[in-house]
């Protein structure tokens, strides 16, 4: 695998001012685009540009790093907050003797680092960043079992780094600095009307897509036929003026299908619609290709559909392709949204009618066997849970039980509690007044940062095709900030303003549906096709030689589960398939 933006820096030089010179002159970063100066150097990759509109156009484009420096000479680490759009920065910079690293809101570009005091290596991989250990960090392990995913800070490795979204680190000789450098500040009292909200965001998104397309002969979208691909898709086709490629997955498994909806809104649009239909031999000849194109274990399952999509585009002629994230979390669209709602509202009850009520909805009350009153004590059970650790009430590694997954050497080397401590902390960083808000921004991080952006960034990239985030422009964040909250998430109803505001431009089967998304029917798959079967119990087998996963668990897993509810526990035997490939491609890279 190879980095676009990387480089080694000796600390020790770079603090001393008489060294330092020297230093700068000689060191060679790698990105996107590379400027010095006397005792200065930057590095960037994405495509930010000066809120003030000192600069126009792209990081590609020469002059933005040279510029970069300009100001960051003026005002320091405050350069950030004058940065919008998509980035990773390094600067290095001798006179201050400090190295400064930022990526931006979202993380739609990463960065990984690791320090010893003595030198500092980065890159946007966190496989290559140079000098690291080969050891694996354990408790990154079980994030992973349990988010699917390893949230930043943590990376794999034991000694690298990953910045969160929306945070910039300072190495100078007082230490390592880490901060936020975009705070989570909505404002739930703005007064608009419906009207002129609606006109300002449908221009923005129209604004947003036109930017993407920008220097770009051929750009496509992903289209799965929710609210976000069809807005994207049906404005891409508006900005270019003609029929504008739209590429959509197919499963030929009953449930998982979406296909008729792609197909409502590429009719509608005029779009030039390029279907595929994902078979369990895709499966077969790309699961080990996508494990391994990750710089660390990555679970989402959709990465395997958006690799195909993004592959046929590319194929098509496409440079550019367009992606529909940050609908559902700018503007309230997942359905756990207004279950939480649901279940706050429990809280409104007294304190002494819940005390009265809690001892009879425990788990072994006799009520809980009454037919009715079950999904009652149920409710209230889990109504107690506090906020977010609720979000996390049927995580599929805690309903197994950890003690029956890990092994006794693996689970006395990890803190089962530190995934709970990690959400904790996220929830903590926004102090909006509402609870769509603050799931919103706690979306931002696990949702978008680490999960989706990820995936969809790893996939256009192996399959050598950009990718864009129209919906995810700063401009388009900061007005969802400022609307209120009912209009994201009114009683019950979903992205209320984001449906509206469409009202018109979408079609209306598209405005009611949904949502599923690309999702995909690994474990039917896995109990109906042979070679596939093979494929997931020789990865099983053998990371149950590795220590971390009990070897009962896994037969149990492949004898039982899975056959009993391939929907439910493929979800499990996909993770520790594609686990098991990113490990081997580690033992032969």
């Amino acid at each position: 695998m190879t980095d676009t933006l990387s480089g080694q820096i000796n600390l020790a030089g770079l603090f001393d001012s008489s060294a330092a010179p020297a230093l700068i002159s000689s060191l060679t970063l790698r990105g996107e685009d590379v400027a010095r100066n006397a005792d200065t150097l930057c590095a960037v990759m994405g495509s930010p540009s000066f809120r003030d509109g000192s600069i126009i156009g792209t990081s590609r484009r020469a002059g933005f790093s040279a510029e970069l420096l300009q100001v960051w000479r003026e005002v320091g680490v405050e350069v950030v907050a004058r940065i919008r759009g998509s980035y990773a920065l390094v600067i290095v910079d001798g006179a201050r003797g400090c190295v400064f690293l930022a990526v931006d809101r979202f993380a739609t570009e990463t960065l990984c680092y690791r320090t010893d005091g003595k030198t500092l290596a980065f890159s946007d991989r966190a496989d290559c960043v140079s000098g690291r250990s080969d050891e694996l960090d354990p408790q990154s392990v079980f994030d992973y079992l349990y988010f699917h995913m390893i949230p930043a800070p943590r990376t794999i490795f034991s000694d690298v780094r990953r910045l969160p979204a929306a945070h910039s680190v300072l190495l100078d000789r007082r230490g390592v600095h880490e901060a936020r450098h975009w705070p989570l500040l909505f404002d739930e009292r703005r007064q608009q009307a419906f009207a002129d909200a609606r006109d300002t965001f449908r221009n923005l998104i129209r604004e947003n897509v036109a930017a993407e397309v920008a220097g770009h002969q051929r750009v496509g979208s992903f289209l799965s036929g929710g609210t976000d691909s069809s807005t994207v898709a049906g404005v891409l086709c508006q900005v270019t003026g003609r029929a504008a490629p739209a590429y959509s997955i197919g499963f030929d498994a009953e449930g998982y299908d979406e296909m008729a909806y792609a197909r409502i809104a590429a009719k509608h649009f005029g779009c030039e619609h390029h279907e595929y239909y994902v078979t369990p031999a895709d499966l077969l000849a790309s699961i080990p290709a996508v494990a391994q194109h990750f710089d660390q274990p990555f679970g989402n399952s959709s990465a395997l559909p958006a690799y195909y999509c993004a592959k046929i585009a590319s194929s098509d002629g496409c440079t550019k392709i367009l992606a529909g994230d940050g609908g559902d979390e700018l503007f309230g669209g997942n359905s756990r949204y207004a279950m939480q709602r649901l279940f706050e509202f429990y809280h409104a009850v007294p304190k002494g009618v819940r005390r009265l009520i809690e001892p009879m909805c425990d788990d072994h009350s006799p009520l809980r066997r009454i037919p009715g009153l079950k999904q009652a004590t149920g409710y209230v059970r889990h109504s107690r849970v506090p906020m977010p650790d609720r979000l996390q009430s049927f995580n599929l590694i805690m309903q197994l039980d950890p003690a029956s997954v890990l092994s006794a050497d693996f689970l006395a080397r990890i803190d089962l509690s530190e995934p709970s401590r990690h959400m904790q902390s996220t929830w903590s960083e926004c102090q909006a007044p509402s609870l769509i808000n603050r799931m919103l921004a706690y979306d931002w991080r696990y949702t978008l940062a680490d999960s989706d952006l990820p995936k969809v960034r790893g996939a256009t990239r192996m399959a050598g095709i950009e990718v864009g985030y129209p919906l995810l422009a700063d401009a388009l964040t900061d007005f969802s900030m400022a609307l209120p909250p009912d209009w994201k998430l009114r009683r019950f109803k979903l992205r209320w303003f984001f449906k509206e505001a469409l009202r018109g431009f979408l079609p209306d089967a598209i405005i009611t549906k949904k949502k599923k998304g690309f999702g995909l029917p690994f474990g039917l798959w896995t109990t109906r096709t042979p070679a596939l079967r093979q494929l997931v119990e020789d990865s099983l087998g053998t990371l149950a030689t590795r220590g971390i996963i009990r070897a009962d668990f896994i037969q149990k897993l492949m004898s039982e589960y899975l056959p009993a509810h391939p929907g439910y526990y493929g979800e499990m035997a996909w993770i520790l398939t594609m686990f098991e490939q990113w490990l081997r491609n580690q033992e032969t890279g």
